[in-house]
């Protein structure tokens, strides 16, 4: 039997937990989820390096036996075949969310056919919660504690406290 990979592409900066909701689910959904943080994203500068993010990431999903989290930096839909995936899962929050997947969904399903886009709707408790929001916040010293891992609120203020 053919085991039914999906990826979980993304930038991660920093992984909140509704990207942890997302990844879980999806981790119920498929035999094996390889979580995909892009390592040079070309529409913004991470705050957190790749490195910090799969750490993070690898710490807050290790009870979740079928999930691996890898560095890529080509194309979503050649890091998914290179791994034999059969799915992309992206989370949505908010119409604006769909808005851009769904144009992505389209210009990867150009690139490779075979694999689909599968959207998952966030927990209606983290349908707020972006990684842009969680940084903010933390830059002017507020508290994010109900949207990241301890882990990832510690890397984020050393983070920038070291900017």
């Amino acid at each position: 039997m053919t085991q039914r990979i999906a990826i979980c592409p993304g930038t991660y900066d920093p992984p909140t937990y509704g990207h942890l909701d997302i990844i879980r689910r999806a981790a119920g959904l498929f035999d094996k989820v390889i979580v995909g943080v892009v390592r040079s994203p070309q529409h913004k500068q991470p705050l957190l390096p790749d490195a910090d993010r799969v750490d993070l990431l690898r710490d807050a999903l290790a009870d979740v036996a079928n999930v691996e989290v890898e560095v890529f930096s080509n194309l979503v839909v050649e890091f998914a075949r290179e791994r034999g995936a059969v799915a992309m899962v992206k989370g949505l929050r908010a119409i604006s969310d769909f808005e851009w997947e769904f144009q992505m969904a389209h210009l990867n399903k150009g690139q490779a056919p075979e694999i689909e886009t599968v959207f998952l709707t966030t927990s209606p408790r983290y349908s707020f919660v972006s990684s842009s929001g969680v940084r903010e916040i933390a830059a002017f010293g507020g508290d994010v504690s109900d949207y990241v891992t301890p882990l990832v609120q510690q890397r984020l203020l050393d983070a920038i406290a070291t900017r």
